[in-house]
């Protein structure tokens, strides 16, 4: 417990803190490196860095979560006594094993549907604030930017199943499609009740929206909304219990069951990714960012992301994955028409009492 809710959260600060560092002496101590296009390369870089020593960090605090739900050790003997370099060992295995196509594979779309997964939950931290002006591109439209971004995953998981001629990653592909038809409308629906709220699809704007009154704590449309996009998003980031586009029982591994060495990690990588950033649009939309007493805007938007991350976690690791049919049924005859009356309700509540 000490680990969970003391140390790891104390590291995410310590990565958070070293990386605003970086940026402010690089940008401090060379002004010619504010001159484009060099800002744009090294920003670029920062923020690739900064996606992998996150995702590291993650699978090491779902590691040790599972552990602790299940009444294990976790990870203990790589880089004693918490296992430590384990991420290490594993990235080092990825690595080193061979990079095998099957014979019967489009090779172009088998090649590119890892890299397309990767580099689009990488292209979503672009808009998305860690404090007020903490933002590479403070646009307008940051929202649709983001769920732009986000079918793109869904596509790479097509790629991969059909370039496999694989039965089993095209089975997952069908379904991931199947997914992305059946729960992104209530996630949209869903986004749209803070953006109605705060009159505006910039996410800086819907967190200073939120300043007196977090939208969690707006009656009925605040609760409502926060429950189905906690659904949507797992659903969307593939997490069980909604993970039956992967579901190892049946499909092995998902869409991704052909690939080996790194670009099973990309998939595996991205994945990690999204879900760290579902993590954040949660704080975003719905518990004020960055607002918080005493300590400084980025340690608050630290600490909510990490701790709704491992709620996260609790969900996924204690709830048992839905069939198919019980998946498709929840989204067409609950959360859509639930969806749709909540953004209704929000919609008088702005207008009325807002």
């Amino acid at each position: 417990m000490l680990m969970i809710f003391v140390i790891l959260p104390l590291v995410s600060l310590l990565v958070a803190f070293l990386i605003a560092f970086l940026m402010g002496f690089l940008f401090g101590t060379f002004p010619v490196l504010e001159a484009e296009p060099l800002r744009s390369i090294i920003v670029g870089a920062v923020v690739v860095t900064a996606s992998l020593l996150i995702s590291v960090l993650m699978i090491y605090t779902e590691r040790k979560v599972a552990a602790r739900l299940h009444g294990r050790l976790g990870p203990y003997l790589v880089g004693r006594p918490h296992g430590w370099l384990q991420l290490i060992a594993d990235a080092l295995k990825m690595l080193l094993k061979e990079d095998i196509v099957p014979k019967k594979a489009d090779r172009f779309l088998f090649n590119l549907a890892p890299i397309l997964f990767v580099f689009s939950a990488i292209l979503a931290f672009a808009v998305v604030p860690a404090d007020n002006g903490a933002v590479l591109f403070d646009w307008d439209l940051g929202i649709l930017f983001i769920l732009a971004v986000a079918g793109f995953p869904i596509i790479g998981n097509i790629l991969a199943g059909f370039a496999s001629n694989s039965k089993y990653p095209l089975i997952s592909a069908v379904r991931s499609a199947g997914v992305m038809l059946a729960y992104e409308v209530p996630l949209v629906l869903t986004i749209l009740v803070p953006v109605v709220l705060a009159g505006s699809f910039n996410l800086t704007d819907i967190v200073e929206a939120q300043k007196s009154l977090p939208y969690i704590f707006v009656p009925v449309v605040g609760q409502v909304a926060f429950v189905i996009f906690l659904i949507t998003s797992l659903a969307e980031t593939n997490r069980a219990p909604f993970d039956i586009a992967e579901a190892e029982s049946e499909l092995v591994s998902g869409a991704n069951v052909e690939y080996s060495g790194m670009k099973f990690g990309f998939f595996y990588l991205g994945e990690y990714i999204f879900h760290f950033i579902s993590a954040i649009l949660i704080v975003i939309f719905f518990l004020a960012g960055w607002h918080g007493p005493l300590l400084p805007g980025w340690a608050w938007m630290v600490i909510k992301v990490y701790f709704v991350y491992v709620f996260l976690l609790l969900i996924r690791w204690t709830y048992t994955r839905y069939r198919l049919d019980q998946f498709i049924t929840l989204a067409w005859k609950w959360l859509i028409p639930i969806s749709f009356v909540n953004f209704i309700l929000a919609v008088l509540v702005k207008y009325y009492f807002m």
